[in-house]
């Protein structure tokens, strides 16, 4: 977008471009979401910002009035593949707070120096700016959302001392962290350090199939899921952590709830940005819809289903062996393999909820070879692809681009185009993947058909939104005339 496209957004406060750029003012030092109610300011003085963070570099701080902080994240960080989205996501998980500048940098490529001057140009931040900017916005959750006491908020949010979190508080939002606390009248909960229940703010609307999506495929004593809500255990950097996302489309506001059960508060940004991540929850659906509802195909579909989100991965190499075993088989199938294969999993440390257990580590699964079932060259490809991750030899995550992930998925023995097009859209969140020899997505094609064949078949219409048809054309495959025999390859 150029300046008047985003000063006609200020301008009509427009709600679908909040969290996708910032608005401050020279005469009052502020920057603002775009949605603000304040009067528009002049465009003389106007200047837009692609981060709060390069917001807060430029000596401004956040708005009371429309709480700038307070918004979903920018999409742009998975629609962008380049070395700015890459980090952003690699910050959002919170490897600066675990590695530093000098980590961060080296899992790009990258010297701190580079690194510094790339996104310095590309984000008007550095990383320890950008890092900064998250956590005020994590310690800003907290401190609305839920009583912990100040000194936990601070650790929770990333800050390495209260006073670095005090300072940070009041020069980002103006305000003391009791202050900011005080603008909340009724906090959500009054939860200490292992039971936290967080509202989780996205764009409108919502299609709450995605709970569905992955309840369908919950792993018994691993995962828990409903048509609205899905729940889970999780092995993070400093322990393991049990949550459950809960959808009320009845309510109001239809609100997303969030409800840590159990988490090392050193984790929990990573936690955050990981749920964020496996619910889509910085799309922009009003733009997706808009593109797909173009293509007579799909246009029914995303009439009844608005807001179709794209699932995503709370742990990369998970999805990776959730994928491969997926491969060929029925869902159900793919979801009885998968419970075998969890009884190699370690114990939760804080079982509850009917959650007691791991999905298994790499090193687990290696060692597992007796509990996989079917043909024994999967068995055999399994067993690879985990040793190579327990021994460090295959590594990807958040961090790579799509020929990145490619090149260290592609070369392993039973990987092939479809299973890096699938962990490309669930662990980079990749946009535009369309797996078009994919058997759910060929039914789905049957199922929607209306005469349009002169149309491309893979759907080149609708991008760089290929991901999202996919997920419509698997819904379509997946009716219930149909859904105890449509192969899941594409669907694990």
């Amino acid at each position: 977008m150029d300046f008047w496209q985003r000063y006609r957004a200020i301008d009509a406060r427009d709600t679908r471009f909040d969290g996708q750029f910032f608005t401050a003012v020279r005469t009052t030092g502020i920057y603002c979401r775009p949605s603000c109610p304040a009067r528009t300011p002049k465009a003389s003085n106007v200047t837009f910002y692609e981060t709060s963070a390069a917001a807060h570099e430029a000596g401004y701080r956040a708005c009371k009035r429309c709480l700038p902080e307070a918004v979903p994240g920018t999409p742009a960080w998975n629609v962008r593949q380049d070395i700015a989205g890459r980090a952003m996501r690699l910050i959002n998980d919170g490897v600066i707070n675990r590695d530093g500048v000098a980590g961060l940098a080296a899992r790009l490529g990258y010297s701190p120096r580079q690194l510094n001057r790339i996104l310095g140009q590309e984000l008007g931040a550095g990383p320890l700016s950008l890092a900064r900017a998250a956590r005020a916005q994590t310690a800003r959750t907290l401190l609305v959302s839920t009583s912990m006491k100040l000194a936990d908020v601070a650790f929770a949010a990333g800050f390495s001392s209260v006073r670095q979190f005090n300072e940070t508080i009041a020069e980002v939002f103006d305000m003391t962290p009791t202050a900011l606390r005080r603008t909340v009248r009724h906090p959500v909960n009054g939860g200490g350090a292992t039971a936290l229940t967080l509202g989780l703010p996205y764009r409108p609307p919502f299609d709450p199939g995605i709970f569905s999506f992955l309840a369908v495929r919950a792993i018994p004593g691993v995962e828990d899921g409903t048509p609205t809500s899905y729940a889970r255990t999780l092995r993070l950097p400093h322990g393991d952590a049990r949550f459950r996302v809960e959808y009320d489309d009845g309510a109001r506001e239809r609100p997303l709830t969030l409800t840590i059960g159990a988490v090392d508060l050193r984790d929990l940004p990573a936690l955050l940005s990981r749920v964020r991540r496996l619910f889509d929850l910085d799309a922009d659906p009003e733009a997706i819809d808009g593109t797909l509802a173009a293509d007579p195909r799909l246009a029914g579909s995303v009439a009844s289903a608005p807001g179709m989100r794209l699932p995503g991965a709370v742990d990369p190499p998970e999805l990776l062996i959730r994928a491969m075993v997926g491969q060929q088989i029925t869902v159900a199938a793919a979801r009885t393999a998968l419970t075998q294969l969890s009884a190699a999993g370690s114990p939760a440390s804080a079982p509850g909820e009917g959650l007691d257990r791991l999905f298994p580590t790499p090193a687990e699964i290696a060692t597992a070879g007796h509990l996989l079932r079917g043909p024994r060259r999967r068995t055999e490809s399994l067993l690879h692809a985990a040793e190579a991750m327990a021994r460090g030899r295959l590594d990807f995550g958040y961090g790579d681009d799509l020929p990145s992930l490619t090149a260290a998925l592609l070369p392993l023995p039973g990987v092939g185009p479809w299973t890096v097009g699938y962990a490309a859209m669930r662990v980079l969140g990749a946009p535009d993947i369309f797996l078009a020899n994919d058997a759910a997505v060929r039914n789905g094609i049957r199922a929607l058909d209306n005469g349009t064949s002169a149309l491309s078949p893979d759907f080149r219409e609708t991008s760089p939104w290929r991901s999202y048809a996919t997920m419509h054309l698997w819904r379509a495959a997946a009716r219930p005339a149909a859904r105890t025999t449509i192969p899941a390859k594409g669907t694990p």
